[in-house]
C-alpha cells in the first residue's frame, strides 16, 4: 500500500469526506491537523503551494482538495449495475432528508454527491433551525448524516457528468466513469460559490484566495484577510475571522444587506475595517496572494490593499451544468419545479437551493426534500404497477 497523508483542519468537511473515502476503501493514512500545528501547516504549503485544505499526499503524488475523480482512480472500485428505486444527486439538507424519507418507504436508495452537507457547511453558526438555539453548519450536517447512516442508504462520493433516460430507467454517468441506474431521480445538488470574475482568480485559488472560510480560516491565524460580500455569509465570515486573523477587511459592493442581528454584532468588533461601495478589480502576488486592488464604484478611484488571504462570499451558482437540454430551467439556471417538486421530466424531482423556490433556507430545503421523496415513492409505485 502507498504511504498516504491527509493534511486537514477540524472544521473542514472536504477533509472529512476525503478521510471517509479512504476509510471506505480500506486505505491506511496519517492525519495531520494543520489548523493547530503551525509547523505542519508550513510544510503543507511548501510541498503543495496551497493555503487550502485538504491536501493529500500519496507517496510522491500530491492531490489538492477532495478530488473524487483522482481518489477513485487510485483507490476506487467499479460500481455495481443494479437498478436503484431512487437516485438522489446531492447530500445537503434537501438530499439527506429525501434519503431518510425514501429509505423509510423501503425504496432502494442511492446518493451520489461530492460532499455531505452542501452549502450548509459554509455556515459558522446557525441560529434559526428549529430545535437548536445555536449550532454550526458542520455540526448540524453531521447529525443529518448520522441519521442517514442509520438507514439502508448507499452513498457514493462522485460528481455527475450526464443523465439520460433509457426506457423506464434513468442512466447517470459520473466524472469517475461510473454508471448508475435508477427508476426515479431527485436533484438536490444545491449551488457552488460564485467567482469574483477578476484576472488571475484561478491562479490564486488555494494560494490565498478561498471560497471556504470554515475550511481554510484557521490557516490565517494572526494574518490580515479580506472578505468580499455584504450579505449574511460575508458578515458571519467577517465576525468569525475577526477572532482568528489580526485584521479583517470587509469589501462590500454597495451597502450591507445582512440581517440586523449580524450587523449589530459586527459593529462592535474593532479589528474589522469596512470598505463600502468598493469592488475587487485585481489580485496581486507571485506564488501566493499578497494584495488586491479595490475600486470605488462612484468615483472610479483605485487603491491597493495588502492582504494574506481573501475569502469570496458573494453568492452562489446552481450546480446544473449537466442538465442543459434535459429539464426546464429558469434564466438563473435553477431547476423549475411545481408545488410538489415535479420537474418537466416525469420521474425526475428536485428540491433545495438548486430549484426556483424563492427562499433559500436550510429548513425549507429539508422540507422540500421530504416532499420530493414522497412524490418519488408514489412515482416508483405507479411505474412498477401500471
Amino acid at each position: 500500500m502507498p504511504e498516504v497523508t491527509v493534511y486537514s483542519t477540524q472544521n473542514c468537511v472536504y477533509c472529512r469526506m476525503a478521510k471517509a473515502f479512504l476509510d471506505k476503501a480500506g486505505v491506511n493514512y496519517r492525519s495531520v491537523d494543520v489548523g493547530t500545528d503551525r509547523e505542519a501547516a508550513q510544510h503543507m504549503v511548501e510541498i503543495s503551494g496551497q493555503y487550502g485544505v485538504p491536501v493529500i499526499t500519496v507517496d510522491d503524488e500530491i492531490i489538492i482538495g477532495f478530488d473524487s475523480r483522482k481518489l477513485n482512480e487510485l483507490f476506487g472500485s467499479e460500481t455495481e449495475s443494479e437498478v436503484s428505486d431512487v437516485i438522489i444527486i446531492g447530500a445537503g439538507p434537501a438530499g439527506l432528508t429525501a434519503a431518510v424519507y425514501c429509505a423509510r418507504k423501503l425504496l432502494s436508495t442511492l446518493i451520489i454527491s461530492e460532499n455531505i452537507g452542501g452549502q450548509a457547511l459554509a455556515s459558522w453558526t446557525i441560529e434559526n433551525y428549529m430545535g437548536y438555539r445555536m449550532i454550526s453548519g458542520d455540526e448540524l450536517m453531521k447529525k443529518f448524516e448520522e441519521q442517514v447512516r442509520e438507514q439502508n442508504v448507499r452513498l457514493d462520493l462522485d460528481r455527475v457528468r450526464e443523465i439520460r433516460k433509457s426506457g423506464d430507467v434513468f442512466v447517470i454517468n459520473t466524472v469517475s466513469d461510473n454508471t448508475y441506474r435508477g427508476r426515479a431521480v431527485i436533484f438536490a445538488q444545491g449551488k457552488h460559490p460564485r467567482n469574483l470574475g477578476v484576472p488571475n482568480e484561478e491562479k490564486f485559488l488555494g494560494r490565498g484566495l478561498s471560497v471556504c472560510s470554515t475550511c481554510d480560516g484557521p490557516l490565517f491565524k494572526g494574518k490580515v484577510v479580506g472578505i468580499v460580500g455584504g450579505g449574511n455569509s460575508a458578515l458571519q465570515t467577517a465576525i468569525e475571522m475577526s477572532r482568528i486573523a489580526r485584521q479583517v477587511h470587509l469589501i462590500v459592493r454597495s451597502t450591507l444587506r445582512a440581517d440586523e442581528e449580524y450587523i449589530r454584532h459586527y459593529k462592535g468588533i474593532t479589528n474589522i475595517t469596512t470598505h463600502l461601495n468598493h469592488v475587487v478589480t485585481g489580485l496581486s502576488g507571485d506564488s501566493f496572494l499578497t494584495g488586491v486592488t479595490l475600486q470605488e464604484r462612484t468615483t472610479g478611484t483605485s487603491k491597493e490593499l495588502v492582504l494574506d488571504g481573501l475569502f469570496a462570499e458573494i453568492g452562489w451558482v446552481p450546480n446544473t451544468d449537466f442538465l442543459s437540454g434535459v429539464i426546464d430551467m429558469n434564466d438563473q439556471n435553477e431547476v423549475i419545479i411545481d408545488i410538489n417538486t415535479h420537474t418537466s421530466l416525469p420521474g425526475v424531482f428536485a428540491c433545495g437551493d438548486v430549484t426556483n423556490v424563492k427562499s433559500k433556507q436550510i429548513i425549507i430545503a429539508a422540507g422540500e426534500g421530504a416532499k420530493a421523496a414522497l412524490e418519488a415513492h408514489e412515482y416508483v409505485l405507479r411505474v412498477g404497477n401500471p
